[in-house]
């Protein structure tokens, strides 16, 4: 890897499947420990005008977009400011920036999948600031990759899986929507395609805009949570034996969370030949890792 690459939130689950995932390829990332307060305009500006990166994979508000229950809007604002300087500044020094996003700039009112012709119309406050954020970076840096990636599983105990081991260990009923789709995306997927995409930027190849990367097979989040409870009871003790059916429309997040969330990957694996894994096969190692470390 001929490029400098800076990596914006190291320390969270994705941060370090990427690290974990260069490493056996020997490519390095300068990752800075954050602020207290986190990053913000002032703390970048000092960062890049010191480091220079070329590229910069920026997932320091990994865990709020991806994995938090909810995110309060003020949060959101001051992430939305910091990623406003963040590209004007990658902009100023040439530097690559590598953005993530999310299914959720979609309102999920149509069921077939998400190609990136189509119009963003988000649901929520994450949905609504992370479509300010991408707009921003397109308009400021356009040596951007944007990547849009479905529902995102990782080994954190506060992560979206960990919430539902967690309460999978308690005797009550667990209800998940069976008429809501999307495809669960295991983390290491994700890093391995941040480094694919990484590759081919190294070679000079201009392949700025906006990409969608989820794992294979669209799924509900009931098939979801029974194919992981299944896995699961092997490696620990569960009070749960199935999951309980809820329509989407019941849901507590049925206002922020869209129904139908299936991304089409045709554009990624056409442009830089990446193409989907299935997140089945991904499952039993993301539940050990899990266990492992909790």
């Amino acid at each position: 890897m001929r490029m400098r690459l800076m990596l914006l939130g190291g320390g969270n689950a994705l941060g370090q499947a990427l690290i974990r995932l260069g490493a056996e390829e020997d490519i390095g990332f300068l990752a800075p420990r954050p602020p207290e307060d986190g990053w913000d305009a002032a703390s970048l500006t000092q960062l890049l005008d010191d480091t220079r990166p070329d590229a910069l994979i920026n997932l320091a508000y990994y865990f709020d977009w991806f994995q938090a229950e909810t995110v309060s809007e003020s949060r959101l604002s001051g992430q939305e400011r910091a990623i406003e300087r963040l590209a004007e500044l990658c902009q100023h020094h040439n530097i690559v920036l590598v953005q993530p996003s999310s299914y959720r700039v979609f309102d999920g009112s149509r069921a077939t999948a998400y190609s990136e012709k189509d119009e963003p119309v988000p649901l929520g406050l994450r949905g609504q600031a992370l479509w300010r954020i991408e707009q921003s970076v397109r308009a400021t840096c356009p040596q951007h990759v944007l990547l849009r990636f479905g529902w995102l599983l990782d080994d954190s105990p506060e992560g979206i899986l960990g919430r539902f081991l967690a309460r999978a260990e308690k005797p009550d009923e667990l209800l998940l929507a069976d008429d809501r789709r999307g495809n669960p995306t295991p983390v290491d997927d994700a890093a391995r395609v941040i480094i694919s995409v990484l590759k081919q930027l190294d070679c000079a190849a201009p392949l700025w805009g906006t990409y969608h990367y989820a794992g294979h097979e669209a799924t509900t989040p009931l098939a979801l949570g029974q194919a992981i409870l299944s896995e699961a009871r092997s490696l620990h003790p569960l009070a749960i034996e199935e999951p309980t059916a809820q329509a989407h429309a019941a849901r507590e997040d049925a206002a922020e969370e869209p129904q139908h969330a299936v991304l089409a990957c045709k554009k990624i694996l056409h442009t830089f030949g990446i193409k989907p894994r299935a997140w089945r096969a991904a499952l039993p190692g993301l539940l050990d890792r899990f266990y492992r470390h909790g």
